[in-house]
């Protein structure tokens, strides 16, 4: 995070002037050319109509007044009035100061320098041995050459490992597929699901917009089934069976039902029984199940756990087809940037897997870094060794801090008047519900926009706090929330939550008097 204090010396403007030099600057006029075989007018429908609000409008708007604050104006009367950009739009846990885990990162650096493997003057035992028998499998040695489609086996055979012991049933290696994240991973199986404009998906609301963007590319359409806020955001079969029944009668063909469990955006953990009554539900109505289950490693409740989607089908002798989701980028290890993730295939036909085996191939394969970092995330370093200390040290220390920070959010969101949050029971954020009036309503009546996209980009041009408004990921008519992460430093967290507290109570009554 690049921070630049306004009103600083000649060294402080030098140094502004390079780092304004490298952000990202936005989007360059040009002159029209005087032929374009492309412009927004002819694009795919499907592409214009796409949007991801993780990243949209306010990201955007962050990013410009970043560079106002790297490269200040020299009008006193210009300048912003805060210090720093804090990015609380994405669950991105390097960006905002967390550190990576030790041990899994000197098992990267070997790979990437397998002469690293045999130095034992740098690196402890346990994470030499399990460099080198991950270069033993790769075969060839060299993480910069092309693996298997669905990954190298080496490292499948260690995931399926840790999924039989999750699950308690053995599990198949050739049923699993590494991935660049978890998003490539659902992007597959949405390809499974839609084969025409009729098809659809049953999506949650609010849901993670990776799920209505994709459906939106391939043509499908999503099918909203409400979650109760009042009920912590929880899943009522009654309307699930709404949701199928009203999408039928108009003609739609459900396919699939996508369940996020812990949630995003909204920090909920499923109970056992509702995740049944969603496997029953599915298989009544013949829809597969996408189980979303990236934050599984992200409880921050005493009062509930972690179960499988694919642990409960075995144990209600379901045939269901389910397709769990799991990342590198998520739980206390934060890789985001190292794209690794992965895909199983449960209950689901061996010709079927040939298929998605051919749609693997034509991207040749995940990136074997990523792959790699799956495979060691699953499995701590061994219990007796070297590293196995300051391993669960580091992690610990991560868990402890997401569970003050989720308890601290709750309870100072829902202390702020005009603002509701439910328990944060798991992943890393907050969906407060928030009561909009006065300027902030008129204004978005007036340029027709979702308020809370106005209360959000009002929010980051007066905190420098980026949020991403709820209508990004669907939320009931007539309600209002924003996202935010609880990842940043508590100290930080702190500030945020004040300066959230004091621009709500001066938004209700307008700025502008």
């Amino acid at each position: 995070q690049v921070e630049c204090r306004q009103g600083g010396g000649t060294r402080e403007m030098l140094s502004a002037r390079v780092l304004a030099s490298r952000w990202p600057r936005g989007p360059a006029r040009r002159a029209a050319p005087a032929f374009s075989t492309l412009t927004v007018e002819g694009l795919p429908r499907r592409v214009v109509d796409c949007e991801y609000a993780v990243r949209g409008a306010v990201l955007l708007k962050a990013e410009e007044l970043q560079r106002k604050l790297v490269l200040p104006p020299s009008d006193p009367a210009e300048r912003l009035p805060f210090s720093a950009i804090v990015p609380c739009n994405i669950g991105n846990p390097q960006a905002v100061g967390q550190r990576p885990l030790r041990f899994h990162r000197e098992v990267l650096a070997c790979l990437a320098d397998p002469d690293l493997a045999a130095r034992s003057d740098i690196f402890a035992e346990d994470v030499r041995e399990r460099a080198s028998r991950f270069l033993d499998g790769i075969h060839d040695g060299r993480v910069g050459a092309y693996s298997h489609s669905k990954g190298h086996l080496a490292f499948r055979e260690d995931v399926a490992e840790w999924l039989a012991a999750r699950d308690g049933m053995d599990t198949d290696p050739e049923d699993i597929f590494l991935t660049d994240g978890a998003s490539a991973a659902v992007k597959m199986v949405m390809q499974l699901a839609v084969g025409g404009p009729k098809d659809g998906v049953l999506l949650p609301i609010p849901q993670y917009p990776l799920y209505s963007a994709t459906l939106t590319l391939l043509g499908g359409q999503p099918v909203g089934y409400f979650l109760n806020e009042d009920a912590g955001w929880g899943i009522d079969v009654e309307e699930l069976e709404r949701a199928v029944s009203d999408f039928r009668k108009g003609g739609g063909n459900p396919r699939a039902i996508a369940v996020i469990n812990p949630g995003n955006p909204t920090g909920q953990v499923l109970s056992r029984e509702v995740m049944q009554d969603v496997l029953k539900f599915a298989e009544r109505e013949r829809l597969m199940v996408m189980a979303d289950e990236v934050y599984q490693d992200n409880i921050h409740t005493d009062h509930k756990d972690f179960v499988s989607f694919r642990s409960l089908a075995k144990e209600l002798g379901s045939t269901v087809e389910v397709f769990s989701f799991h990342s590198v980028s998520k739980g206390v290890t934060g890789e985001c940037g190292l794209r690794g993730g992965m895909l199983h295939c449960h209950n689901v036909a061996h010709d079927v897997i040939e298929q998605m085996y051919k749609l693997a191939s034509i991207s040749l394969c995940s990136n074997v870094l990523g792959q790699a970092l799956m495979a060691s995330v699953v499995h701590p370093p061994p219990a007796e060794g070297p590293s196995r200390a300051a391993f669960d040290e580091e992690r610990s220390e991560i868990r402890a801090a997401l569970k003050r920070k989720a308890k601290r959010v709750t309870e100072r969101l829902n202390a702020i008047e005009g603002i509701s949050c439910q328990p944060i029971e798991g992943a890393m954020y907050a969906f407060p519900k928030v009561r909009i009036k006065g300027y902030t309503m008129k204004k978005a009546i007036s340029l027709a926009k979702p308020a809370d996209l106005v209360y959000c980009m009002e929010m980051v041009e007066r905190t420098g706090i980026v949020t991403v408004p709820g209508s990004g990921f669907g939320q009931r008519p007539g309600t209002f929330h924003f996202r935010m992460t609880i990842l940043p430093d508590e100290a930080t967290l702190e500030k945020v939550l004040d300066d959230i507290e004091k621009f709500q109570a001066e938004h209700s009554e307008g700025w502008f008097q």
